[in-house]
């Protein structure tokens, strides 16, 4: 266990979950490093005054040493999708290096964000963050991978498909993955066990399945955002023959999320994205008032970006950087 107010590095700060963390452990007493490979992308966010940052790379390895000076815990919200052409050699090279720097530094801990699977044949995106998982707790430090599935708010990679693909299309075409069921959960959820996660006990390191209350089919997830959004039932007409390239192509054309971000996201979609075990409520309490089901995460979503449920279709904001997406 370390200390209940200690100092932590958070990788991926430019990013939607990382931009979202490091208020939230403000807010519980931490002192706060970000690191990034242009530390000027923090230059106008709220709490640049409240935080040190630090210039580094996860691919060069060399320019980590002084970010993770006198770090306890480190945040690895980084990953390479939709940025690099091979992100399965890079995720691995990174999560080698994040090692190496932590354990020459003497981190006490690492907290990883990865996402919900199955066992058996995964897609190249889940197959790279399951092998950060591995990387990572092999490794002599103590490491929490926690495992989550579609995260629900605005500017998050997999709502923002959810919601472009449903507001631009009153009738769409989509492959068979429209029928698998998903397991979202609410990005004040899982701020929730992110920040818990700093100081939490643990026995070992190991993996831990992050979930909200609710399970269904990725149309009904669809569904669901057109009644929050006031808009009319969505006709959805399934296509088995759509392979995941063609697919990619399709959230490309008819969403702004970039080709090579829409096609590791959709060739995830492939499986089902479900918890398999709730072993974390044995050591994280529940949110107060419980875990937020999809259709208020939906609501608020919407409204955190200005938009009322039922003034409709909201306009298409530009994503931001992968880094730390969901």
């Amino acid at each position: 266990m370390v200390d209940n107010k200690c100092r932590v590095l958070v990788t991926g700060a430019s990013g939607y979950i990382g931009g979202h963390l490091v208020p939230a452990l403000l807010a519980r007493g931490h002192a706060v490093r970000a690191l990034a490979r242009s530390p000027g992308k923090l230059g106008d966010v709220a709490w640049r005054d409240e935080i040190e940052v630090a210039q580094g790379d996860l691919l060069d390895v060399n320019s980590l040493a002084k970010a993770f000076e006198d770090i306890a815990v480190v945040f690895y919200l980084v990953h390479s999708m939709g940025s690099s052409q091979d992100f399965e050699r890079d995720e691995q090279r990174a999560a080698e290096n994040v090692v190496s720097a932590a354990e020459r530094a003497g981190v006490r801990r690492i907290v990883y964000l990865s996402g919900l699977h199955p066992d058996g044949d995964l897609s190249p995106h889940l197959r790279s963050r399951t092998m950060v998982g591995d990387t990572l707790i092999k490794s002599s430090i103590e490491t929490l991978v926690l495992q989550a599935g579609i995260v629900i708010g605005s500017r998050s990679a997999s709502f923002e498909m959810i919601r472009h693909l449903t507001d631009r299309l009153p009738v769409m075409t989509t492959p068979k993955w429209v029928h698998n069921t998903v397991q979202p959960i609410a990005i004040d959820d899982v701020l929730h066990y992110l920040v818990e996660a700093t100081t939490v006990p643990v026995p070992h390191s190991r993996t831990w399945d992050l979930g909200g209350p609710d399970v269904l089919e990725y149309g009904d997830a669809m569904q669901t955002y057109a009644e929050v959004a006031g808009l009319r039932k969505r006709v959805i007409i399934v296509l088995p023959i759509l392979t995941p390239s063609v697919a990619s192509w399709w959230v490309g054309l008819v969403t702004p999320i970039p080709s090579g971000l829409a096609r590791p996201l959709v060739e995830s979609l492939h499986c089902n994205s479900v918890v398999r075990e709730r072993d974390i409520d044995q050591i994280v309490p529940l949110p107060s008032g419980g875990l937020t089901g999809y259709r208020d995460a939906v609501a608020h979503a919407l409204a955190s970006d200005g938009t009322a449920a039922q003034r409709g279709r909201r306009r298409f904001i530009r994503l931001s950087s992968p880094a730390g997406s969901q």
